[in-house]
């Protein structure tokens, strides 16, 4: 019997680089399509669901959403445009059939377009072209089409890929045109029907095969306190209903029969209890607690499972273990045992599938390899903000021998800045062993160049990047591959100061500190003996007392005003911190405080461990 079409259905993902306008499109074509009432209220970005996403500004999770316009059904994927939660771009891409590439209209194509553009010509997706922003004074339409057909090509796309449709939006206007419009002014359409229209001619409805026995992909997982875990799946052939015996087809190969007890479908933002669903519907059940990513939802008679997901491999991990300050428990932390820190490592691989988590020597703390440092970052974030007090080690490349030869990861950096900066970018990057491959001088007073640089030259880049280009510069990298063995880099060219002692910080101790360092602690700050309260300007590590109290005399002083003339303390992020430490050092992370420490407290055993190092040597 000949394959049939599901017309009424359109499953599409909108990939871009990071904050290049994917969740604020999907909320004006949310309200457009009438999701929502007049009177309702609705946040910004109304996708951007979790409180780091808000806070950052980009998204971490793919989630779905439907949008019924014009008789279509439109499930719409917002994917992660940052190449550090890959994982979840690859999910999303296996659900649907086609994508809308977003670019923005001044930065053009960046390295987070690069990554997802080549996840969707490497799965074979149709294309549709989405020039946003195309409203900004500072817009350049014509030559970023051109750089997006030089992308297409350079990535090996087939003919068909490279003809793709254009439209022109302004997402934070929800508006959309086919006709390009002069850089700077808005499209001609008042509203987006020219996209839903473009969507609904190029990307094509769901096939199926009317014969074939169910198959239902687990592309996602989600939870309920109510329902236990819920499994989102794309349905590819046969029909799936509420109360039906399935079989469940598991990745070690095993078949077992299992009832669907709940059956959902995405209406705008809600999920709607669904008696069936057929082919092309993407779809939430419950019933099955174990269900995990890449598993299949077959026919019990005659079960066909599909293919597990594929993700790339790990770039960058670091140790995570419990707390081991002496300040443990002293906080508002509430889960300081290995065996919560471990369940909660555990339950994060049930839904991210670019995570590895390995036991280490210590029983106490675990090897978490991730895509890179912001997705190993947001997790740790993540858990801080659920009470667990913890140590994580300083991020570290995930090596692999090739050939009998090591090899470690290389990313594709971008990096705009203004030409006078040129000279100081190019020697930062030049001490991290990156070779510098394109540069693109836009007559504007910035230029854009392109390195190809080791994964660890790129970590505790951007605070000294920043410094250098005085906060103005923009950086962006991407995933390139594997290189040989780089040799040694030395990135950190200062020192740290340590408190010799535990006590309270004293305004007196710091004003002698801070004309030979940056301090990051304030008075009455609780220290103790390894804690890193500072950084030295020189290359050396510092044992310091920062709880040395001024001598009472009865004579009054010139400098008993001494707080007045304190420089304030650098507060670090949890990213900063991570970027910071060297490989002797740690950061404790606890619910209200970032601190970093000596992996060693001692300040004794750490000089004779450096002792024997440098006998070694």
């Amino acid at each position: 019997m000949p394959l049939l079409t599901r017309d009424d259905l359109r499953n599409i993902a909108i990939i871009a680089h990071v904050d290049h306008g994917k969740t604020t499109l999907v909320d004006a074509m949310l309200w457009q399509s009438g999701a929502f009432r007049a009177n309702q209220e609705v946040a910004e970005r109304v996708l951007d669901s979790i409180d780091l996403e808000r806070e950052k500004g980009i998204t971490i999770l793919a989630k779905n959403t439907a949008v019924r316009h014009g008789g279509i059904t439109y499930n719409i994927i917002d994917t992660p445009g940052h190449a550090d939660f890959g994982g979840e771009v690859e999910r999303g891409l296996s659900m649907v059939d086609g994508v809308v590439l977003l670019v923005d209209a001044s930065e053009g194509p960046l390295p987070q377009t690069r990554f997802v553009l080549r996840k969707a010509l490497e799965a074979k997706l149709p294309v549709i072209l989405c020039v946003n922003k195309v409203d900004r004074s500072d817009a350049r339409i014509p030559e970023v089409v051109d750089e997006v057909y030089e992308l297409f090509i350079d990535l090996g796309a087939t003919e068909e890929q490279i003809e793709f449709p254009i439209v022109y939006a302004s997402a934070k206007a929800g508006r959309a045109s086919l006709n390009r419009p002069e850089n700077g002014t808005m499209p001609d359409s008042p509203d987006l029907e020219p996209l839903f229209q473009t969507i609904a001619e190029t990307i094509p409805p769901p096939v199926y095969d009317p014969d074939a026995p169910l198959q239902a992909h687990v592309t996602n997982l989600d939870a309920s306190s109510y329902l236990g875990r819920i499994a989102l799946c794309r349905v590819h052939h046969g029909t799936i209903r509420k109360g039906q015996t399935v079989a469940w087809c598991r990745t070690d190969g095993s078949v077992q029969r299992v009832k669907v007890t709940e059956l959902f479908l995405t209406e705008a933002l809600e999920r709607k209890p669904a008696a069936e669903a057929g082919p092309g519907d993407i779809i939430a059940i419950a019933g099955i607690p174990d269900i995990m990513i890449g598993e299949t939802l077959a026919d019990p008679d005659d079960p066909r499972p599909l293919p597990l997901i594929k993700v790339d491999e790990p770039a960058i991990s670091m140790t995570i273990g419990v707390n081991t300050s002496p300040l443990v428990g002293k906080t508002k932390g509430t889960k300081v045992t290995a065996r919560l820190v471990k369940e909660r490592l555990d339950r994060e691989l049930v839904g991210n599938v670019s995570l590895r988590v390995l036991p280490t020597d210590s029983p106490d703390t675990w090897e978490v390899q991730g895509r890179g440092e912001l997705a190993l970052a947001v997790l740790v974030e993540q858990m801080r903000r659920e009470g667990y007090e913890l140590t994580v080690g300083k991020p570290r490349v995930v090596t692999k021998m090739i050939d009998g030869k090591l090899h470690e990861p290389v990313e594709r950096l971008t990096v705009d800045c203004p030409e006078e900066y040129l000279g100081a970018v190019t020697q930062l990057l030049a001490q991290r062993k990156g070779r510098m491959e394109n540069m693109i001088n836009h007559g504007t007073g910035w230029v854009r160049m392109e390195f190809v640089v080791p994964a660890r030259g790129l970590i505790g880049f951007r605070t000294e990047f920043l410094t250098e280009t005085h906060g103005t510069g923009i950086a962006h990298h991407v995933f390139e591959g594997y290189e040989p063995w780089f040799g040694e880099l030395r990135t950190r060219t200062t020192g740290s100061l340590v408190a010799d002692r535990a006590g309270k910080v004293t305004s007196y101790a710091m004003l002698n500190l801070q004309e030979r360092a940056t301090l990051f602690v304030s008075p009455g700050t609780e220290v103790y003996e390894g804690m890193v309260v500072g950084e030295n300007s020189r290359p050396d590590d510092m044992d310091v007392n920062i709880t040395k109290e001024r001598k009472l005399t009865n004579i009054r002083s010139s400098t008993a005003e001494e707080l007045e003339k304190l420089t304030p303390p650098r507060v670090m992020t949890l990213e900063q911190a991570l970027e910071f430490i060297r490989d002797d050092e740690c950061v404790e992370v606890t619910p209200d405080s970032v601190r970093i420490r000596k992996v060693v407290l001692d300040a004794a055993e750490r000089a004779r461990a450096a002792a024997r190092a440098k006998r070694r040597g």
